[in-house]
This record gives C-alpha cells, sequence and structure tokens, in this order.
C-alpha cells in the first residue's frame, strides 16, 4: 500500500516520488477510488514511455551516478533550498543514527572519507542533485523534453541511486541497504591491510602479467592467499587494481615494466570489488532481501555485467555480487551511447559530487560527451546558474 499511495499522490508528498518512507497507507473505505486512480495512473505512465520510446536521441537524458571517492567537505551546501532536499536528509539522520547533512558540511574531512560514512554521503547528496535538476527544467520549460529519461547507471555505491531515482528501490529502503553496505565493507577493510590502484596504461600495459607477478611477489612475502586483481574497468587504457598492499606497492616500483604511464594509490580503506569483500556479502543479501524491489521503469545497467536490469531477482544478485566483481563502467558507457554514424546522443547529467564520470565518458567516447554537464552540489546559496 505505502508503494501505490505514493505514486497516487506524489503531488502531496513531502518526499520526492521516490521517498516514501514516511508516507502512511490510505484508508480502507478510499480503496475503489484508489483503485481507479491507480489504473489511470498506469494507462499514462505507460504512455509516457511510448512517447519516451518515440522520442529522438536529443530530446532524452540519461543521467550518471557517481561512486565512492567523489565525496568532499561542503558537498550538498548549494541544495537546500530546492524542494526536499532537507526532508531527503531527515530521513537520512533517522535511518542512518547520525546527522549526515552536519558531517557533509562541517566534517571532519577523515571521518566523511571513511567508507561507513561516504558512501551513504555519496548517495543522498546524489539523489539530492536529482531535485536541483528537476527543479531547473521546471524553471526552463523550453528545455522540459530532455527530461525524458531512458536510462541511468551508477558506478559502484552510485548503481543503489541510480535504481531509486528509477523507481526500482524505495528512498529510505535503499539507505537502509546502503548503509548495512557500508558498514559491512569498513568492517572488511580492516581485516586485512589493501588498497587499490589507479593505472593509467598504454596499448601494450600488460594487466594480467602484472597482477600474476604481484602475486607471486606477495607469496614470497608469506602472504598465503594473496589477492590483486583489476576491480575497475574506466576507460580504453585504464584501469584500477586492488589487492594486498604489498601488491600494490609492488606494481607502483615496477609500472615501468608492465608499461604503466601512471600509477596513484587511491585514498580509499580497502581492495573494494574483490574477494576480500566476500564477508560483506551475507549481510548486504539479509538487507536486500528485507526490501522491495521493483522492476526499473527506465533502463539501468548493472556494473557486474554492463547488461540491462530487467528482473527485481537479478537487481538483489547483482548487487551483491557487485562487492566482490570489477565494475565494467567502460563497458556500461559503450552500451549505452553505442549507436549508428550519425545518429545523436542524449544529454548526460552527472548527478552527484565531482565531475569523475564526465572525465570517464570523454574517453569513452568524445561525441557523446560533448552533450554532457555536471549538476554541481556545492555553489554557493545566491548562485541559481546550473
Amino acid at each position: 500500500w505505502v508503494v501505490l499511495w505514493r505514486e497516487l499522490l506524489v503531488e502531496n508528498c513531502a518526499l520526492p516520488p521516490w521517498c516514501s518512507s514516511s508516507f502512511p497507507p490510505p484508508p480502507h473505505e478510499d480503496l475503489p477510488k484508489v483503485l481507479q486512480l491507480l489504473e489511470n495512473a498506469t494507462v499514462e505512465v505507460e504512455e509516457k514511455t511510448r512517447k519516451a520510446q518515440r522520442a529522438v536521441p536529443e530530446e532524452t537524458s540519461v543521467l550518471l551516478f557517481p561512486g565512492q571517492g567523489s565525496q568532499f567537505v561542503g558537498m550538498g551546501r548549494g541544495l537546500l533550498r530546492y524542494p526536499n532536499v532537507r526532508q531527503l536528509f531527515r530521513v537520512a539522520e533517522a535511518v542512518l543514527g547520525y546527522d549526515l547533512w552536519s558531517l557533509c558540511q562541517d566534517g571532519p574531512s577523515a571521518r566523511l572519507h571513511r567508507t561507513v560514512h561516504s558512501q551513504p554521503a555519496v548517495f543522498v547528496c546524489s539523489l539530492a542533485a536529482v531535485e536541483k535538476l528537476h527543479h531547473h527544467f521546471q524553471k526552463k520549460k523550453k528545455f522540459i523534453q530532455q527530461l525524458c529519461c531512458v536510462a541511468a547507471a551508477g558506478f559502484s555505491i552510485g548503481e543503489y541511486a541510480a535504481l531509486v531515482f528509477a523507481g526500482a528501490m524505495d528512498y529510505a529502503e535503499a539507505l537502509y541497504a546502503v548503509k548495512t553496505r557500508a558498514e559491512a565493507m569498513q568492517e572488511a577493510s580492516e581485516i586485512i591491510p589493501s588498497g587499490m590502484l589507479s593505472v593509467i596504461g598504454r596499448r601494450d600495459s600488460d594487466y594480467k602479467t602484472a597482477c600474476l607477478e604481484a602475486l607471486e611477489y606477495c607469496k614470497t612475502e608469506g602472504i598465503e592467499d594473496p589477492v590483486c586483481e583489476v576491480s575497475n574497468y574506466l576507460f580504453p587504457d585504464s584501469r584500477v587494481i586492488a589487492g594486498h598492499i604489498q601488491a600494490l606497492e609492488f606494481l607502483q616500483k615496477n609500472s615501468k615494466k608492465f608499461s604503466f604511464a601512471r600509477v596513484k594509490i587511491l585514498p580509499v580503506s580497502g581492495a573494494f570489488h574483490t574477494r576480500l569483500m566476500k564477508s560483506a556479502m551475507q549481510p548486504l543479501s539479509e538487507a536486500l532481501e528485507s526490501i522491495t524491489i521493483q522492476e526499473p521503469l527506465i533502463s539501468v545497467y548493472s556494473n557486474v555485467d554492463s547488461k540491462k536490469y530487467r528482473q527485481p531477482e537479478k537487481i538483489q544478485h547483482c548487487l551483491v555480487e557487485q562487492l566482490v566483481s570489477p565494475v565494467k563502467w567502460e563497458q556500461i558507457m559503450h552500451t549505452i551511447y553505442e549507436r549508428n554514424k550519425g545518429k545523436k546522443f542524449p544529454y548526460t547529467y552527472e548527478v552527484g559530487p565531482g565531475k569523475q564520470l564526465g572525465a570517464i565518458l570523454r574517453s569513452c567516447n568524445l561525441k557523446a560527451s560533448k552533450y554532457y554537464s555536471n549538476i554541481e552540489v556545492s555553489e554557493d546559496e545566491t548562485n541559481e546558474e546550473t
């Protein structure tokens, strides 16, 4: 009932359409009226879907949601004046048990950058940025056709924001799953010293051999079951390798041998998207089993296999599998933006902190990136520019 009532009375909701946690179910005597409204709403949604499918590319949009690492102290400061954003943070405080808004604004930085806090922070700020995007489209009605969103994708934790935006998950319930995920990954990171190494390679870079030699080196250092593998596919000639700290240090020292142009240890607490996160799978699986997951209203692409989500069961499975599987972001970019020569591209909006996904898009598809915009989350409150 909460889900149906949310969709029908969205005009009067305190939260956006994808936030239903504080909305009560309708009284039983209103059932016939509600069912009729639901039928009418279903017809309207189906008609809008058909129009979206017929829309030309330049009248559509794609939303990209960033992942952990994009957070910074002060993010969200420019969003409070937009509808529903305060309520998003109020719900977040109730779900998380701490004041996320104050943490985003005042830090301290070390606390915000901890996995347990950064993941919920990026998730909430990204969906708050959607409110800003929606507000500016309403204000500039001549661009309203660009609101016809046909696809969404999120990098790692950003995938949860994409699914909420697409109507597959309730905001408060998804935030509960994000909280569980962040806590479990933080705990997993503290078991073994591990990390992630950003690598800008060349055409002759040999990632497989590099990882194999790093594993052999770790064994000589007394590590019985070392981990060193590609955890993120970013764009051509760019990967993130994750695993034991000793393996990453080996790759740093021998970067020229493997034709790596540039390497950099990332400021994260563990080897995300590798089997070192295996202990986080069970807590996340239990959290996802306790919430409602529906088929997305628009195309959302999985980090695990870069394919569209079609069934709720696959969403649940892939979100758990994502913990120990590489993020195939380069493949997702090719899937979303691949088209015949001469066919135009949709508008792309990166909603959330940072501009990293825009930079990646530029490296994956230069033509598509010409229609890219970043929705700022930190501008001065008096600045109406977007």
